[in-house]
């Protein structure tokens, strides 16, 4: 079988020091200008080095044609970085990647959509890019069009649209037209329940075409679901090549006990550290998460869904749900505590997705951030076999009624 997709010692080096200004702005070059003698005033040289990290190094593998390749990894392992590599939004700064047929992708919300078109002229721009002629789109244009559920807003100028909209028409654009490659990053990140599992449908019968799939998520359901083999990425390189079950087990399993830990966003909510403790006296989950926002939020929302080893969500709230006297009508940084009893669960490791929002906006999301192990015997005194079906640990009581023979004696043990 011919290959589609291979990557050659993939590199990515980025600098994210705060003097990288080779082409600035003529307002960035007057501010450093007046800045500098400030710096040496204070003791600091001119020539302060930039930071450095490799978003990907030594990124090596091969797809064929019509394999469903999955990518998982958490969050900064370099899946995103990846992608927008093979699709040729950036540059390597080493290795080769060698791309055979058409590509689309859908990478970030709107890439490729330029705001001041409307939708009706982006999908022809789209398709333009993708050196389609417009009697292809015109074919499938009502296709993409009723997938989208757009019509009303499609003579609309898109930078008018939501992200629910923006997701809606780019997914359809994607997936409707003739590309050989398809790069799908994050797709069920944005959109409701009814448009994620619509998403996963068309997913599934353009997997069953025989175009080339490589799909970035953080739900391991779709994952088993839709790929063959999933490439696990961990700090920029490759942890594992091979089948779904046992990347998603590689990638479940580690870091457990670990807490979480991001910088904080200037521009945006962030969530900078979590942590997860099964309290065992209380049988409870203890979260405790921290966060910081450059505005007061009215108020701060947190949300938490817990997942068993498969991936599949097994309880899932937020303090909007479970409203209390004691929240705060406004927050801008602090600490969050969170307790979930455990007492209904299996013994077993779970992982725990949050994410931070006011009311009508949704800021940071920090998927599978914490894995806890939640421990304890069942009421009859002993653990569970592998083979119990579901995560609950419901109370349940028998009881047993003899049948009785015609006499109205019960039937006694021979």
């Amino acid at each position: 079988m011919s290959i589609a997709v291979r990557a050659e010692s993939l590199g990515k080096l980025y600098l994210i020091g705060h003097r990288q200004q080779a082409a600035g702005s003529l307002r960035e070059s007057l501010m450093n200008a007046l800045r500098e003698p400030l710096r040496r005033l204070r003791g600091h040289s001119g020539a302060v080095e930039d930071d450095t990290i490799w978003a990907l190094k030594d990124v090596s593998f091969e797809v064929s044609q019509g394999e469903v390749m999955g990518i998982i990894g958490r969050n900064g392992a370099g899946k995103s970085t990846l992608l927008k590599v093979l699709a040729r939004i950036t540059e390597p700064t080493e290795g080769r990647a060698e791309i055979r047929g058409r590509v689309g992708s859908l990478l970030e919300v709107g890439t490729g959509f330029h705001p001041e078109l409307t939708g009706r002229e982006n999908i022809f721009l789209n398709a333009a890019i993708l050196g389609m002629k417009r009697a292809e789109v015109r074919r499938r244009f009502d296709e993409i069009v009723d997938f989208a559920e757009i019509e009303k807003f499609l003579d609309t100028a898109v930078k008018h649209y939501s992200s629910g909209m923006y997701m809606r028409l780019a997914f359809a654009v994607a997936a409707h037209l003739d590309t050989d490659i398809l790069f799908v990053d994050e797709v069920l990140a944005v959109g409701d329940a009814a448009f994620q599992k619509k998403c996963l449908g068309k997913m599934g019968e353009v997997t069953k075409q025989g175009r080339t799939v490589l799909f970035v998520s953080h739900s391991m359901p779709a994952m088993q679901q839709l790929c063959s083999r999933c490439v696990l990425l961990a700090r920029g390189g490759v942890e594992f090549d091979g089948p779904v079950d046992e990347a998603i087990d590689r990638y479940l399993s580690a870091n457990v006990g670990t807490g979480y830990t991001a910088k904080a966003d200037p521009t945006k909510p962030t969530i900078t550290a979590a942590s997860a403790e099964w309290q065992e006296a209380d049988e409870q989950i203890l979260l405790r998460v921290t966060f910081e926002s450059p505005f007061p939020l009215h108020p701060p929302i947190l949300g938490t869904t817990l997942y068993d080893t498969a991936g599949v969500p097994v309880f899932g709230t937020n303090n909007n749900f479970e409203w209390s006297e004691d929240r705060p009508e406004s927050m801008q940084a602090g600490v969050i505590e969170v307790r979930i009893s455990t007492r209904a669960l299996r013994p077993g490791t779970y992982h725990v997705s949050l994410w931070l929002s006011e009311l009508y906006e949704d800021y940071c999301n920090a998927a599978n951030a914490l894995t806890v192990e939640v421990g304890g015997p069942l009421p009859s005194g002993r653990m569970p076999p592998l083979s119990i079906i579901g995560r609950a640990r419901l109370l349940t009581n028998y009881s047993y009624h003899p049948a009785l023979r015609g006499d109205g004696q019960p039937y006694l043990d021979a």
